[in-house]
């Protein structure tokens, strides 16, 4: 992170880095909302990849959080729950878009 905003990852840069974050997440969320009644367009076959991708990502991250880095916060375990369900939801959406 140094290379990007000149300091190490902690403090204001990580709240920096943080916000990035969001503002993705967020810009993600507003597609996906202004898409839902549109299913089966290419562009929304597109987000639901999309989001199964954060997903994926979200479940080996937190995992990895958990049991390789040892941190424990009260709401980990849901979280990894959470997006793991949210996995396989995307991963049904786009498999019965597929056969329409």
């Amino acid at each position: 992170m140094a290379f990007l905003l000149g300091a190490p990852l902690e403090g204001t840069a990580a709240f920096t880095v943080a916000r990035i974050g969001g503002a993705g997440l967020l810009s993600l969320g507003v597609a996906c909302w202004l898409a839902r009644d549109d299913s089966r367009s290419r562009a929304a076959k597109g987000l639901a990849a999309a989001m199964l991708l954060y997903n994926v990502a979200a479940v080996a991250v937190l995992a990895f959080a958990g049991i390789g880095n040892r941190l424990h916060g009260v709401a980990l375990w849901p979280a990894v729950g959470l997006h793991s369900v949210m996995t396989v939801w995307c991963f049904a959406c786009l498999k019965r878009n597929r056969r329409v």
